[in-house]
């Protein structure tokens, strides 16, 4: 199983510029350490052909969160959480899969 976690920083609220480059840098640096270090067990399970993917973002409160976007099986996502809960992180609930702005 092939796992990719995505920093999305494009967020409702706008931090100041200085904040905003560590808020990048910090999610940048927790992306990939929930990808390479945390979810690495999930490289094991599955067909070579399956995926999850995640996106992890802030909230407004500065606190990471995190969502899966893809369909996966219940156990793996149940891993996710498990892991991502144990780290800190909020689950992103919203209604909308898509969570990039469009252009208006």
């Amino acid at each position: 199983m092939t796992v990719t976690v995505l920093p999305i920083f494009e967020t409702d609220f706008r931090p100041d510029a200085s904040l905003g480059k560590i808020m990048n840098e910090r999610l940048r640096i927790a992306a990939a350490d929930l990808q390479d270090i945390h979810l690495q067990h999930l490289n094991a399970i599955g067909q070579r052909s399956d995926d999850v993917v995640v996106y992890v973002s802030y909230n407004p409160k500065y606190k990471i969160r995190w969502r899966v976007v893809n369909d996966v099986p219940e156990e793996v996502e149940d891993f996710v959480t498990q892991i991502c809960g144990n780290l800190g992180y909020l689950q992103w609930k919203t209604a909308a899969i898509n969570v990039f702005k469009g252009i208006e």
